[in-house]
């Protein structure tokens, strides 16, 4: 079955032909991705098959050796971090990035530092003409709060929670930033089950209730098939699959690289 042709002014972010190496190691390979504005896209793949190499492109951490990447049509190739972040790509962590020292409240309010004129620092300790801005600032992230479901931990130390809560609180900072674009790298990861489902919800709430698009990278086969619109699959630094569910789920070359052998049917793509 042939794919719709998706325009431009449909497209909140476009791939094409990305390739990154490090040193000799080739890490993505002339990956092309289009991801369309207000759905959840996931990239999987086995371990080492470039995903988070994707994102730190997207997010301008990396640039991308030859290819180019595009925002709303806009060229984001080689544009600061801090730049993009000011256009709306909001992105979490593999691994917890989260300032353990400070408080729940202090950590979303940081998140929020790119849309604020006097900056972080005035903005945390209450300076003179932060106050006001403050305020409205303030005003989100305790929404933010509310939607997480964060109200008791707002003035405990992020270090301190269990390590699910971290993760929601890095997605409550990663949403500070009132993203159109929200990158999340295993969000996920090293959860139990009844985590996993309130974290899918969660980002199943921002997608539908906010319209952000999602750009989502995970493990959990079961949380993939669930939640995404479409899948786009990795091996090896190349896109091997893109599709649905469906179509992802009964692609012999997904099977074969991401799953093992071909006796382990469509079924274990969802368990």
């Amino acid at each position: 079955m042939s794919a719709r042709t998706v325009s431009t002014e449909e497209l909140e972010l476009s791939l094409r032909g990305i390739s990154k190496h490090f040193g000799g190691v080739r890490a993505v390979a002339d990956v092309s991705i289009d991801v369309r504005r207000g759905e959840i896209m996931s990239v999987i793949g086995p371990n080492g098959a470039g995903k988070t190499s994707v994102l730190n492109m997207v997010s301008g951490f990396y640039h991308p050796d030859t290819g180019t990447i595009s925002l709303k049509g806009a060229d984001i190739t080689n544009e600061k971090p801090s730049e993009i972040a000011r256009l709306g790509v909001a992105r979490t962590f593999q691994n917890i990035a989260l300032f353990k020292g400070l408080s729940v409240l202090d950590n979303l309010m940081l998140g929020r530092h790119v849309r604020m004129k006097a900056g972080v620092l005035s903005s945390i300790l209450y300076w003179g003409p932060a106050q006001r801005e403050e305020v409205e600032h303030r005003r989100w992230v305790e929404s933010l709060i509310d939607f997480l479901k964060l109200q008791d931990l707002r003035k405990q130390p992020a270090g301190a929670l269990a390590y699910g809560l971290q993760k929601r609180v890095e997605l409550g900072r990663a949403l500070a930033l009132d993203p159109s674009l929200l990158l999340l790298d295993e969000p996920m990861a090293g959860m139990n089950q009844e985590e996993k489902e309130d974290m899918a919800r969660y980002v199943l709430d921002v997608n539908e209730e906010w319209g952000t698009t999602v750009v989502l990278i995970e493990h959990d086969m079961g949380v993939v098939m669930d939640i995404s619109d479409r899948i786009a699959v990795l091996d090896r630094g190349e896109k091997i699959a893109e599709g649905n569910a469906d179509e992802v789920r009964a692609n012999p070359a997904v099977i074969q690289a991401y799953l093992g052998a071909g006796e382990q049917s469509a079924e274990a793509a969802h368990g």
